[in-house]
């Protein structure tokens, strides 16, 4: 009877204890797949905190090559297409003149909300453009948000579209 009772209470400790721990360990499959979202997720954060760091810097030869070969850049500003074409027009409104120290603008970037579709992606990111002010310090001068689509293009997220709404124009 003893044995029976320990075989029980054995049992019951497995039913417990142990089953319950291997159902909750994912395969690696998962495990992979869910590590790959979290890779690219971040590859696109760089991917636009470099495009308001190329910006700032007057560096369009190295903001246009963010884009995808058939990529199209849109604001208020105009449109490019391709990388080349976002290079012509970022350099023949603004022009190109890398600064390594910066222009002294700043594109403060923030609140991205990032979505991951296999080799797709899109992203809302708020954005503000900073200049200098009259006594030296800040000056918010735009507020608006960009709305990105992104592909995976020869194992590298690049800008597929890029439209930047202005949501607070200067102040007049």
């Amino acid at each position: 009877m003893k044995s029976v009772t320990a075989l029980f209470i054995l049992g019951i400790l497995a039913c417990t204890f142990i089953l319950p721990a291997k159902a909750a360990v994912p395969d690696t499959q998962s495990l992979a797949a869910r590590l790959q979202v979290l890779e690219d997720r971040e590859a696109i954060r760089n991917l636009i905190l470099d495009y308001g760091t190329y910006h700032d810097h007057r560096d369009y030869r190295s903001l246009s090559a963010l884009f995808a070969r058939n990529g199209v850049w849109e604001s208020g500003m105009g449109r490019g297409e391709g990388p080349e074409g976002v290079f012509r027009l970022m350099d023949g409104i603004i022009g190109h003149n890398p600064l390594p120290e910066g222009s002294g603008t700043f594109h403060v970037l923030t609140n991205d909300r990032i979505r991951i579709d296999g080799d797709r992606a899109s992203a809302v990111t708020k954005w503000m453009y900073v200049t200098p002010g009259e006594n030296g310090g800040p000056n918010t001068a735009l507020l608006g948000h960009y709305d990105d689509e992104f592909i995976r293009e020869d194992g590298e997220w690049k800008f597929l579209r890029r439209e930047a709404p202005v949501d607070l124009p200067a102040a007049q």
